[in-house]
């Protein structure tokens, strides 16, 4: 038997045709792959379409027949309502209200299906496959464009009551500061992939009305990764725009360790890449704020799945 995987984002869209078996390799896992843009501007009936028609070529090329589908597997930003099978408007899939995803793809292939938003699939994936394989309890940061987190408490997916735990990214870390999640001062505004950018620019414009200089002026397109590259190379600004955002990333792991007192907080995205950017400021800070007894038993760590996370995240909900 095989599963089907549907990674839906506003950039592009993935459909995975996956082995219905578990291995030490996760890669062993995919069996087939299509991929496409989403360009949300079609609506999302139109999208729907495609997911499905990438579904069944993946089955016609692999000379399979829904037959063969046990189950289906929806990975999608929120907000959700997992249990009923619906996209609610995430900000996104702008006239994704109310779609009956599951509804849509399970009668279509004939199988089950299941939805859940991008982070807590994620969370699932890390937990059964990557860096959190045999905790109970764990916090997955998706660290990427926003910040949002899935939470694995006493060896369960935890969605809260209507499908909005995990919104951390919403968390104000201070009065004033780059705007996250709509809100100035959020975990999401400093320690995401936009929220390093704003702060970059923020701080950016400060050293140049301060008269200082730095090697970020000359850069065209500031993003969290020219910035980390500057700050690798040494640039004095690039440096402290990673520090600061460094220091809110302590003070916001300090309070999921003192609230949720998880056994690690797996973090993907920019920390995978840039853990050294991050780990000396960031542990000083949790050290001072947590909670000793929390902190003893909790480890940071990167993500583990990170080329095909999207893919297993998907797949991984019915497996």
């Amino acid at each position: 038997m095989y599963n089907l995987g549907f990674d839906i984002g506003g950039t592009k869209c993935a459909v995975i045709l996956g082995n219905d078996v578990q291995s030490a390799d996760v890669s062993d896992m995919i069996a087939d792959k299509r991929t496409f843009p989403t360009a949300t501007e079609r609506g999302w009936r139109a999208v729907v379409d495609e997911l499905l028609a990438a579904g069944d070529a993946l089955l016609k090329k692999n000379g399979l027949t829904t037959a063969d589908v046990k189950a289906a597997g929806i990975s999608c930003g929120g907000p959700l309502d997992s249990k009923n099978g619906l996209i609610l408007c995430p900000p996104n899939l702008p006239d994704w209200d109310g779609v009956p995803i599951t509804k849509l793809i399970g009668e279509h292939f004939g199988c089950p299906a299941v939805v859940q938003n991008d982070a807590n699939a994620c969370a699932v994936a890390e937990w059964k496959f990557g860096a959190g394989k045999g905790l109970k309890n764990m916090i997955f940061l998706t660290c990427g464009t926003g910040m949002g987190a899935g939470l694995i408490l006493n060896g369960k997916l935890y969605c809260g009551t209507n499908d909005m735990a995990g919104e951390v990214g919403h968390i104000r870390l201070a009065e004033d500061g780059p705007v996250g999640y709509g809100k100035p001062g959020s975990f999401e505004g400093f320690c995401s992939g936009g929220g390093i950018k704003r702060l970059g620019e923020r701080m950016a414009a400060q050293w140049k009305a301060e008269g200082r200089e730095s090697a970020l002026f000359s850069e065209p397109h500031l993003s969290a990764k020219t910035i980390a590259i500057a700050a690798k190379n040494g640039d004095a600004l690039a440096k402290e725009i990673y520090n600061e955002s460094a220091r809110r990333m302590g003070q916001a792991l300090a309070l999921l360790i003192d609230i949720l007192n998880p056994e690690a907080i797996v973090i993907g995205s920019i920390y995978t890449r840039d853990a050294a950017l991050f780990d000396g400021i960031m542990t000083e800070v949790i050290k001072k704020e947590a909670l000793s007894h929390a902190f003893d038993v909790c480890r940071i760590l990167p993500a583990k799945l990170t080329e095909n996370i999207g893919d297993i995240a998907a797949l991984g909900l019915v497996m």
